[in-house]
């Protein structure tokens, strides 16, 4: 995993920021809000974020959507992977739409340079709608209220404002009946300072590829489609597939397609990555350290709080700069959770502390503070990835990558 070596471990040496390893740069906003810290620099642990995945994995999911357009979702700080470096790469990859939550995410996206349209989706509060209109961010629409409060917006701001009106297919979240999605479409339609562009819904079960509720959800998607049509409207965007809907479900398509996890190269869902076919994405985010403390404990010692972890024989004990205040969550103490060093899996010994990890290295090992030590990612022939570690936790991949602290530095590969 060492950018520098093609070893797994680096020498005990006085250590550099990682910004300054070959092909590795900070980004100006990948670091905590008016932090000026570089990766690696005060503390020798960092997320390595390869953004030339990304590229790859959009133009891959691109080419199983086409003809319908890539969107992609670049929520949550991009999944935790930096919003604004992310979306730079889903552009340069094919896609031609991005997708937030909040008008603070798509805000952000605009501050940092990004003038592709951006999709809300979730409907904002009437008071965010003059900041959406400001801001030239395409929200979604699913009440009367939140319509009117657009249009007043727009209309002050003497502007059109595309729009997306969603409809709720059976997920029960966001959006509107079907029957109310269409009279909502056609009261877009009839004021002048807003346009419809887009009608869409979200799928709930599309991860669970043999179940039949996505059909029945395209299904009732369908017939507001039709109805659209004998009203004579048909938005130029109609879209329905998140990435488990993009790879498996071709009927969902439709326009365009909304990508998110599979966009940062993993799977929707584990279990059906074992029955169904996978394109060859890249996993784009690794979570890196750098030891910090060697010691050799005794055997029969106990480690770390709550001493549940007994040395069985003498053996060395690596300290690792992260816990579970940068996301390496405490449940991987106790559900046999690993880490690599060397090149090879070593447990992680005892409960996983705020800001440190504990790692049992084995008593003949060769381990120095310096040496590298990978949570996520590859190393040498060995991997662990973010599935493996929602396995043992009883999560999912995406709690996995958007749970890597803030605090955490990010650090991007370009090429």
């Amino acid at each position: 995993m060492d950018v520098l070596l093609t070893v797994a471990r680096a020498r005990p040496v006085a250590l550099r920021p990682v910004s300054e390893e070959a092909g590795l740069q900070p980004h100006a906003t990948s670091q905590i809000p008016g932090s000026t810290v570089e990766a690696g620099r005060l503390r020798p642990a960092w997320a390595e974020i390869d953004l030339a995945a990304i590229r790859g994995n959009v133009a891959v999911l691109a080419g199983i959507a086409a003809p319908a357009e890539m969107c992609a979702v670049v929520k949550a700080w991009g999944y935790g992977h930096g919003s604004v470096p992310v979306a730079e790469a889903a552009l340069e990859g094919g896609a031609r739409w991005l997708a937030v939550a909040l008008v603070e995410e798509g805000r952000q996206l605009r501050d940092g340079g990004i003038d592709a349209p951006v999709l809300l989706l979730s409907e904002p509060a009437p008071a965010a709608m003059q900041e959406v209109v400001a801001s030239r961010l395409t929200p979604t629409i699913y009440t009367a209220a939140g319509l009117a409060a657009l249009s007043a917006a727009a209309r002050a701001a003497g502007t059109v404002t595309d729009v997306h009106v969603k409809v709720d297919t059976g997920m029960h979240r966001v959006g509107t009946a079907p029957d109310l999605a269409v009279a909502l479409a056609v009261e877009v339609e009839r004021r002048g300072e807003l346009r419809l562009q887009g009608f869409w819904t979200h799928l709930a079960v599309a991860d669970e590829v043999q179940n039949p509720y996505t059909a029945t959800q395209l299904t009732l998607f369908d017939s507001a489609l039709e109805e659209l049509a004998r009203r004579g409207i048909r938005p130029p965007l109609v879209h329905a597939a998140n990435s488990a809907g993009a790879m498996w479900h071709p009927a969902a398509r439709y326009d365009m397609v909304r990508c998110g996890i599979a966009l940062y190269g993993l799977a929707p869902a584990a279990h059906e990555a074992t029955r169904q076919p996978v394109p060859q994405l890249r996993p784009a985010l690794s979570l890196v350290a750098r030891v910090s403390h060697v010691k050799e404990v005794a055997a029969g010692e106990r480690l770390s709080y709550g001493l549940r972890y007994q040395v069985i024989e003498p053996t060395m004990v690596a300290t690792v700069p992260l816990g579970y205040a940068d996301g390496v969550t405490r449940s991987l103490s106790s559900t046999g959770g690993e880490v690599l060093v060397g090149g090879r899996r070593r447990p992680i010994a005892g409960t996983v502390t705020m800001d440190q990890t504990l790692v049992d290295c084995g008593p003949d090992a060769e381990v120095s503070v310096g040496d590298e030590v990978v949570l996520i990612g590859r190393q040498g022939d060995e991997s662990i990835d973010a599935w493996e570690w929602a396995g043992r936790t009883g999560s999912i991949a995406y709690e996995v990558v958007c749970g890597v602290s803030g605090r955490v530095p990010r650090a991007y590969r370009s090429t």
